[in-house]
């Protein structure tokens, strides 16, 4: 029974031994325990700082030496002689607009306009095409006035007397068609009020046909009858006393007027007769500022002054003196608005110099 027990053991041995020395045997897998997230931190700080900078932005990233290049080419500067003219319009911001005007008051009627006088002043301007018709009734006017200055303005002319019937019935016509919202008035030339009434009937006529609203004749006790007579036929009537461009060669020139007593009380006669006569508005041009005043306070109808001072019942000026487009020298109670005059001259002349600087290219 101990030699059974003894072989046992030896054999069991054996087994083991061979196990031992075999080269088929498998090892044991040893698992790494996992360490925490704060312990890698601490352990490599190297790698949290680049995960850092790659969360910068690839915009900020690549803009830096973008800047750095920008900052050494240098800045190609215009030449002055050229101006640079853009093929295309510049686009219009219109948030920059810093007038708006409410239009729905305005009426196109003679009654409409007496009916101002002592509310606020009222405002007029002149035009001769409908394209100025259009801008200045929308600019807020109370009315237009198609005036004879259209010969010193558009067609070259020294003073307004040679400016025809046909001329004032051509622009007055074109003012019409720009459909403005306001009150048209035409000027009657020189020569029609003194002629017989037929005459001065026939010329009215005209006007209004072709898109008159009234008329304006200059003169003051001396033509109230025929302006009486007009206003009996249905033809509205603007007055116009002080200064009278149409006799202008009469009095020597342009200057103020009611100085003295003898021509203040000449003005005031004019006005009543003007007022009698059922004038529904009169004209003051180049009246002393006294005399305007106590006329504009004394009388019925609105008195819209021109170089008459800021106490009549508004004001009338030459849209292109106002805007800055007259050539010659400006009246001295003028104060332009705008230089479209030399803003045009500057944009046609870098047009001009664009166009010749351009390279030649032949086919």
């Amino acid at each position: 029974m101990a030699d059974e027990k003894k072989l046992k053991v030896t054999t069991e041995v054996k087994k083991m031994e061979k196990k031992e020395k075999s080269p088929t045997s498998v090892k044991k897998t040893v698992r790494r325990k996992k360490t925490s997230v704060s312990k890698k931190a601490k352990d490599k700080p190297e790698s949290s700082d680049t995960s850092e900078e790659t969360k910068v932005s690839k915009k900020e990233v690549v803009s830096e030496p973008v800047k750095e290049v920008l900052k050494e080419v240098p800045v190609q500067q215009p030449v002055a002689e050229v101006p640079v003219v853009s093929r295309h319009p510049p686009k219009r911001n219109l948030n920059q607009r810093r007038y708006s005007v409410d239009l729905s008051d305005i009426k196109p009627t003679t009654k409409y306009l007496s009916s101002l006088k002592g509310k606020r002043s009222i405002v007029g301007l002149t035009a001769y095409d409908a394209i100025m018709s259009k801008l200045i009734s929308k600019a807020g006017v109370d009315f237009i006035l198609v005036g004879d200055s259209v010969g010193t303005t558009l067609l070259g002319y020294d003073t307004t007397i040679p400016v025809t019937i046909n001329d004032m019935v051509y622009h007055t016509a074109a003012v019409r068609r720009g459909n403005p919202g306001c009150l048209v008035v035409a000027d009657l030339p020189f020569g029609e009020a003194s002629l017989s009434f037929d005459r001065l009937l026939d010329s009215a006529r005209r006007l209004m046909q072709n898109g008159a609203d009234a008329v304006k004749i200059e003169g003051g006790k001396d033509v109230a009858d025929d302006i009486e007579k007009l206003v009996a036929t249905g033809i509205p009537v603007m007055g116009h006393i002080g200064l009278l461009p149409q006799t202008v060669k009469a009095i020597g020139g342009y200057r103020k007027f009611g100085v003295d007593r003898e021509e203040a009380d000449n003005l005031y006669t004019d006005a009543i007769s003007l007022e009698e006569a059922g004038c529904f508005a009169v004209i003051a041009e180049m009246m002393d500022e006294r005399i305007a005043t106590q006329l504009a306070s004394q009388i019925l109808p609105p008195l819209i002054g021109i170089g008459s001072g800021d106490q009549c019942d508004g004001q009338i000026l030459v849209t292109h003196d106002l805007l800055g487009l007259t050539p010659s020298p400006l009246p001295s109670f003028v104060k332009p608005c705008a230089t479209l005059g030399l803003d045009g001259l500057n944009a046609l002349s870098g047009y001009v110099q664009n166009i010749r600087n351009r390279q030649l290219v032949r086919k």
